[in-house]
């Protein structure tokens, strides 16, 4: 399958400072701002994920395509579509110019070098983690935004959200 030209892959992912993910499936903080962040850039858009993250969020996220990338052929979900493979996901996404690709680790690396934008949050602490995000090539990328912020929850976490296009050079 050919990829349209129009069209903007944009991988979303919250990470902490060594690219932590997750860890026992689990996301490790709880950032209400980026959860709101997230739904702002998702809504009304295919949602591409394993189904390990699928299992963490344990439902179908609405106003969005929850499109869910998996080997097992029984996994079956209610309000999601099903792809075996990166083209059948993207096939599905074919209504929609900016499908984001939300996780977890292994689908981000599936879909790396066909990416042309990253919506990161940036956690600036360390985390223990078991899941990581594929390590970037930062010369590949332009960094086209960056704000920092810091939590209210009780935690207080510093965190930035951070824009990154892939560079044409």
């Amino acid at each position: 399958m050919k990829i349209k030209k129009d069209k903007n892959i944009t991988i979303i992912a919250a990470i902490g400072k060594n690219n932590e993910l997750g860890f026992k499936n689990k996301l490790i903080w709880n950032i209400k701002e980026d959860l709101k962040r997230f739904k702002k850039l998702t809504i009304g858009h295919s949602i591409i994920m394993g189904r390990k993250t699928f299992e963490s969020i344990s439902k179908s996220l609405p106003g969005r395509l929850n499109i869910v990338l998996t080997k097992n052929k029984k996994f079956k979900a209610e309000n999601v579509s099903i792809a075996s493979n990166i083209f059948e996901a993207l096939e599905l996404t074919k209504d929609d110019n900016q499908p984001f690709i939300i996780g977890g680790s292994e689908i981000y690396s599936l879909f790396l070098d066909m990416t042309e934008t990253i919506e990161l949050t940036r956690v600036h602490d360390n985390f223990k983690a078991d899941t990581f995000f594929p390590d970037l090539n930062f010369n590949d990328w332009d960094k086209i935004s960056e704000k920092k912020y810091y939590s209210d929850n009780l935690d207080n976490l510093s965190f930035s959200f951070i824009t990154y296009k892939k560079n044409k050079s």
